[in-house]
């Protein structure tokens, strides 16, 4: 009888599983991959092998925790496995909600057995952290260069024992741009010195040249860094025997006849069978900057990325090709998007609109997700409590089961798209009942919202639903039973943030503050092809 009984619990769980595990999987499964290796939002990707280990890391603006770590044994199959940046400093500034402020394109290096992440604060500066394990924990933050619009840092320890640091420059607080310097360090690499030489005038042929990388290789010192704009730009290599310079440069990975545009900034990697490979991230609208895997070699102490398609001498984005070889077969595996807020912690793929405070909510042993309705704010959009993850794939559904514990009128939660435009599913109090509206709202300069009729909902237990199409088309859905749902509200075309893309997730608002305010149990949230 008790094997009856597990084996009927695995016939339930499995459909479920199979259907929310891969919403976008780029192992094929044969020995090849297909880009992008994550459809996801981690842009300025930068990668570190240490040993049979690879780590990377991203920016994380202002979406806390920041500054994410994944970890793969292949390259291709990826795990969320921490944050380095649990609160993100200055506090004063980060409580609150800094669409496109924060973490900028950071760095992670591995040196003297220890990982290094340097990222910048284009606001305040150049800041370090470092762990013993990828996992964590990470140090406080050092600000280890002060100054406005100094970004994307890359560290470089020379074989003599010194300590280098490019960077690039932010126009809009530096009024400086299109140009790469590099500056000297400590052999800790806890400070930064005023030493800038430049390197590269971008303003000729490179315009806004920024996301250096700083390596060392065959006695020359390389500087790979983006140039010609997001969506638009190339990846440019520069090379000399100097650390400061001249420098030599070339165009080595185009859009050209593909239809990978602006395929830049990411890191080259060698693997422990001594191949190469270079990660860049693709703009891809409302989905952000989703990550693609190149292919590399070096010819004459250049490399070359890609396959030259149009045969131009310069590398363009291959679609689907061989898996690198790191000596062994590892399982399929991606990042976590789904969440049954079982265990009492929350998921690694969420994150808030700013630095979380203890009134937030609560992760529980009770089998379910605790929110509060404790926030006041004219607009979601500048909202604190916003809990959020990335689109994970092109096409996808998101569906949560809520049960809403209003003890205030005025109190809201609901499921939400959010990006500079957003909409979202409103199941709000009004005057001691429950009601149902889709409300849509505008960034630009300040946020307009509109809502369609509110509905009158006899339960305060509801499922919510929203369906990703191509293009970022959404639509939505509500539910008493998870199984009859009803569309609700008008389509929606989803629209990126500011630099990050479009997330969907959940929140928990009110418009009095209260000694006692109410809570929203999140039974589960999925998402399904």
């Amino acid at each position: 009888m008790k094997n009856i009984k597990i084996i009927l619990f695995l016939f339930c769980i499995i459909p479920f599983q199979k259907n929310t595990a891969q919403v976008w999987t780029p192992d094929n499964g044969d020995g090849t991959y297909t880009n992008p290796v994550i459809h996801a939002d981690y842009s300025d990707p930068d990668v570190v092998r240490v040993g049979d280990d690879y780590y990377m890391t991203a920016s994380s603006f202002n979406c806390i925790p920041g500054l994410p770590i994944l970890h793969s044994k292949d390259l291709v199959n990826w795990k969320i496995i921490g944050h380095a940046l649990v609160k993100q400093p200055p506090f004063e500034t980060y409580d609150s909600v800094q669409h496109g402020n924060g973490v900028w394109a950071p760095s992670i290096t591995f040196h003297k057995n220890e990982f290094y992440i340097y990222y910048p604060d284009p606001d305040f500066g150049i800041y370090m952290i470092k762990a013993k394990k990828a996992e964590g924990p990470w140090s406080e933050p050092l600000l280890v260069k002060e100054g406005k619009g100094l970004i994307d840092p890359s560290p470089l320890w020379d074989t003599d024992g010194k300590a280098y640091l490019t960077h690039a420059f932010a126009g809009s607080r530096a009024q400086i741009k299109s140009l790469l310097v590099v500056c000297t360090m400590n052999p800790e690499g806890t400070v930064v010195n005023n030493d800038e030489v430049m390197v590269i005038d971008g303003h000729k042929g490179e315009e806004t040249i920024e996301g250096p990388k700083f390596y060392k290789r065959n006695g020359y010192y390389y500087i790979f860094a983006p140039a010609g704009g997001v969506s638009t730009g190339w990846q440019t290599v520069l090379r000399s025997k100097n650390v400061f310079g001249p420098y030599e440069k070339k165009k080595v990975l185009e859009q050209g006849s593909t239809a990978i545009n602006g395929p830049h900034q990411g890191a080259w990697v060698t693997t422990q069978t001594g191949e190469d490979w270079f990660f860049h991230f693709q703009d891809k609208g409302a989905y952000g900057r989703i990550v693609h895997l190149q292919p590399m070699k070096w010819v004459n102490d250049w490399p070359v990325m890609g396959e030259d398609f149009d045969k131009n001498g310069i590398g363009e984005p291959v679609t689907t090709y061989r898996k690198p070889n790191v000596g062994k077969k590892y399982p399929i595996e991606v990042p976590a998007t789904s969440d049954e807020f079982n265990e009492p912690k929350l998921g690694l793929q969420w994150q808030w609109q700013a630095n979380k405070q203890t009134n937030f909510g609560f992760p529980t042993s009770l089998g379910y997700l605790n929110l509060f309705c404790n926030t006041t704010t004219s607009n979601i959009f500048n909202a604190p409590n916003v809990l959020l993850q990335k689109f994970p794939a092109e096409e996808f559904t998101a569906t949560t089961k809520l049960t809403f514990n209003s003890r205030l009128k005025g109190e809201s939660t609901g499921l939400i798209v959010m990006g500079l435009d957003y909409s979202f599913l409103c199941f709000k109090n009004v005057d001691g009942k429950l009601y149902l509206n889709q409300k849509t709202g505008t960034f630009d300069k300040t946020v307009s919202e509109t809502g369609t009729k509110p509905i009158l909902i006899e339960s305060n237990t509801i499922y919510l639903r929203v369906q990703i199409k191509k293009d970022g088309m959404c639509s939505f859905f509500y539910s008493l039973d998870d199984k009859n749902y009803q569309s609700i509200g008008n389509d929606f075309k989803s629209r990126e943030g500011k630099w990050i893309g479009a997330k969907v997730g959940l929140f928990a608002l009110g418009e009095e503050i209260k000694n006692d305010s109410g809570n929203v149990e999140v039974d589960w949230f999925r998402i399904t092809k």
